[in-house]
């Protein structure tokens, strides 16, 4: 049998705005977007319209969720988005004044740097060192 993560729950606080976020400064695919109570929205995202994981935004419904938009993983890297041309989508990342938490540096399994999100999510940009 074939298993992977289908979606990943991110919290956020606004709909509309990590949307407009995720797909318009981080060129994601918006894949779904479907009413499913006064408030409450399927939303999901995608790096590319291949892709098989999709993050799910989750609107913070009350001050403890709230209280976790953009702190899900206690300040460590939470995303690592994989990418075929590590300058290209640096420099985007540049141009569009994403704050770059740690600059890039070559591992020996590829090159990477840290970003922050519009909430304060930590992800790292990684173009895999082909082996």
């Amino acid at each position: 049998m074939h298993k992977h993560i289908a979606h990943i729950a991110l919290v956020i606080d606004d709909y509309d705005k990590a949307i407009a976020y995720y797909t318009q400064v981080l060129m994601f695919k918006l894949k779904e977007d479907t009413l499913l109570a006064p408030g409450k929205r399927w939303v999901l995202l995608a790096p590319s319209s291949h892709a098989e994981t999709c993050i799910l935004l989750a609107k913070a419904i009350n001050d403890d969720e709230l209280s976790r938009v953009g702190n899900q993983t206690g300040g460590r890297v939470f995303l690592f988005l994989y990418t075929d041309n590590f300058g290209r989508d640096h420099q985007h990342l540049i141009s569009q004044k994403v704050k770059i938490v740690r600059a890039p540096v070559i591992e020996k399994w590829g090159e990477v740097l840290v970003f922050e999100d519009r909430y304060g999510n930590l992800w790292d940009l990684i173009a895999p060192t082909n082996k």
